[in-house]
């Protein structure tokens, strides 16, 4: 099924972007010599649990790559604390922001210790060496992370799976007030994944903002406090995930047809896809019976 009729939803979230600590203004985003965003403002609510949503390559890791200075944009700005994150050296900005990419590559032969040890690297200098704190944030991280018990560990060793806890670990042990995640539950099984989401959920609690591209629809709903939604390179929908997330955004959005019904756990939208009903299947089974 093929949608071509314009989107025009509006965001039921007027951010007071001068107060927010991330925004970005006015962005032009290419990635690969493609343009995949232009004109793209907006605002993370500070202290918010912030989840991108969309359809495959609609530019959700591109902005998220944007918003981090990963990606220097074409035009526009992203501001950090109230100036242009490109005017901050790199380790002050890594000691305000931390990052977790879509995918990442550990060196040859390094243990799963070693690369968590990493995320202290912004607070290291010629004076500064590793220190007591240093030591408690990493050993934080790995018991927020349950890879502990894999410390010692090659990284090269582990499973899709473990590679990505530490990926994470590494980034906790960075102890930034802002981070964001790239599809943060990428190869993790469904109860890693909601130990991940719970972890992230006590971040926010305690404080931090966060802000993730997920692709369950459902997680997204139950977790986030704040919600954008993507699709063309284009923000469509933001605000509370009570009132994004409806049916008719579902499926002009990921051309789904769905029921939203509130999920009988934490009460949030959860998304049931329509598909085809059983009697639809039988009829297209006859008449493919008949054609014969």
């Amino acid at each position: 099924m093929t949608r071509t009729e314009p989107l025009t939803f509006t965001r039921d979230h007027t951010p007071t972007s001068t107060e927010s600590r991330l925004r970005a203004v006015h962005l032009a985003l290419a990635y690969d010599k493609r343009s995949i965003s232009r004109d793209l403002s907006v605002t993370i609510p500070d202290g918010s649990f912030t989840v991108i949503i969309g359809p495959n390559a609609c530019g959700k890791s591109t902005m998220l790559r944007g918003l981090s200075r990963l990606l220097k944009p074409e035009a526009g700005q992203v501001v950090l604390d109230g100036r242009s994150i490109h005017e901050y050296p790199i380790k002050e900005v890594a000691r305000r922001l931390g990052l977790l990419p879509q995918s990442s590559t550990a060196p040859d032969g390094i243990r799963v210790a070693d690369l968590i040890s990493r995320g202290r690297y912004p607070y290291q200098n010629l004076i500064k060496q590793w220190t007591e704190t240093d030591e408690a944030a990493v050993s934080e991280a790995m018991d927020a992370t349950g890879v502990r018990n894999l410390s010692g560990r090659l990284v090269d060793e582990l499973s899709g799976g473990q590679r990505q806890r530490v990926w994470v670990a590494m980034a906790l042990a960075q102890q930034t007030d802002i981070l964001l995640l790239d599809e943060p539950t990428t190869y993790l099984d469904l109860t890693h994944q909601i130990e991940l989401l719970e972890l992230f959920t006590d971040l926010h609690h305690s404080g931090r903002t966060l802000v993730a591209v997920l692709h369950d629809l459902n997680q997204a709903a139950r977790y986030a406090t704040h919600l954008i939604v993507m699709r063309d390179g284009t923000i469509v929908a933001e605000g509370d995930p009570q009132k994004v997330i409806t049916e008719e955004m579902i499926e002009r959005v990921f051309n789904l047809p769905c029921r939203v019904v509130p999920d009988p756990v934490a009460g949030t939208p959860q998304v049931v896809p329509l598909g085809r009903t059983r009697d639809q299947r039988a009829w297209s089974s006859t008449r493919s019976g008949d054609a014969r």
